[in-house]
């Protein structure tokens, strides 16, 4: 069985890690001996992540420009050349077949560092606008995996692959009934169920929205699924706490069974990261999609779009979301047909088996370099 080395670098978001991580899990159910290493950014999400999923990762003082006091960007300069030192150290003690970014900040000096000493990198890009590091590294990159049709005015052409997003495993082969997954919440099987999330850091204005429309929800006999993120869960506990037990609802800083959630949802209220929206679609749930304001080139308004504009989704404005709700969700649930054509619509905007079709990507790089005598290949393991 061939023994592969692979890095995966990025992160910063649950939207850059779990495509990661998915990654990562598919290449060793295919190849179990394989030796997967990640790469990320000191103090961000996946330093705590990634070992949760049982891989080992390194983390780099790399930071994003700070665009509002650009006076702070000579520290940011001197934290990218000290982590495109340590990538090269990186990658010469590794020695991987292949490297991938997922895009967040790690990827950058990184995949340099791999490109520069002869690996073979791929990016995989999971918006339909694509990022600032994914661009900068699409020169260099031997392929680029992208999740939407129409990537040519951002990378090459002949390097991209419409592969759709990687998911986590559990979700796509959970067969979890709805009445199930609603008594793991302590939820009525009877009751049609809103599930809202607001992203893996919990999203303000959407928390807001969702407290308006509890009337709402209550007239219709909606119950409620509400991941609030950790920022935002004490405040909201301690203001829903004196209210009316209806609607039934569960509240939680952070939902750990997706696979419940999602099996008992009716309709999602979410952000729309490119994550969040491959999960949706894989799954053929209907949603409104309420995308962030605070992203690079408002590229979460770009991938609502591209699954409204196919009538997977509804789509509403961050700024308009607290007033919009109650009513979309009163629209919503007094038409059962509407319901059942978002979700199927959405289901068939589904790319499936990402993950896999990855894996074939980056092992198609790894053959190619061998056969051509590429430096690294003669290294010492």
């Amino acid at each position: 069985m061939s023994h592969y080395k692979i890095i995966i670098s990025g992160g910063g978001t649950g939207g850059h890690i779990f495509p990661a991580i998915a990654i990562a899990n598919a290449f060793r159910r295919r190849y179990p001996d394989a030796e997967v290493l990640f790469v990320g950014a000191e103090g961000r999400m996946e330093m705590e992540r990634v070992p949760a999923a049982g891989y080992r990762i390194i983390g780099l003082p790399v930071s994003g420009l700070d665009r509002r006091r650009p006076w702070r960007n000579i520290g940011v300069m001197r934290r990218l050349w000290v982590s495109l030192r340590r990538a090269r150290t990186i990658v010469s003690d590794f020695q991987p077949d292949v490297a991938v970014g997922v895009g967040g900040y790690a990827s950058g000096p990184l995949l340099r560092a791999a490109a520069a000493a002869g690996v073979p990198t791929l990016i995989q890009e999971q918006n339909s606008y694509a990022g600032i590091t994914n661009k900068w590294l699409a020169k260099r990159a031997a392929r680029i995996c992208v999740a939407y049709p129409g990537m040519e005015r951002f990378f090459p052409a002949e390097k991209i692959v419409v592969t759709g997003n990687p998911v986590r495993k559990d979700l796509e082969e959970a067969i979890h009934s709805h009445d199930e997954a609603l008594k793991h919440f302590g939820l009525d099987p009877a009751c049609k169920t809103l599930l809202v999330l607001g992203g893996s850091l919990g999203a303000r204005t959407i928390n807001e929205a969702v407290e308006v429309a509890l009337p709402t929800l209550a007239d219709l006999g909606v119950q409620l699924i509400w991941q609030t993120g950790r920022s935002y869960y004490d405040a909201i506990r301690s203001r829903v706490a004196d209210l009316e037990p209806e609607p039934k609802r569960w509240v939680g800083p952070f939902i750990t069974r997706m696979d419940y959630a999602y099996a008992a949802a009716d309709l999602v209220v979410s952000r729309a990261g490119a994550s969040s929206i491959s999960e949706l679609c894989l799954l053929g749930k209907p949603a409104i999609l309420v995308p962030s304001p605070n992203v690079a080139e408002d590229h979460q308004t770009k991938n609502a779009r591209s699954v409204a504009d196919r009538g997977g989704a509804v789509m509403i404005a961050d700024g308009e979301v607290r007033k919009l709700l109650p009513d979309t969700l009163r629209r919503l649930f007094g038409d059962r047909e509407q319901l059942k054509t978002l979700g199927l619509h959405s289901g068939q905007l589904a790319e499936r088996d990402s993950d896999e079709r990855i894996v074939d990507e980056l092992v198609a790089l790894i053959e190619n370099n061998k056969r051509l005598g590429a430096p690294q290949t003669e290294k010492k393991r």
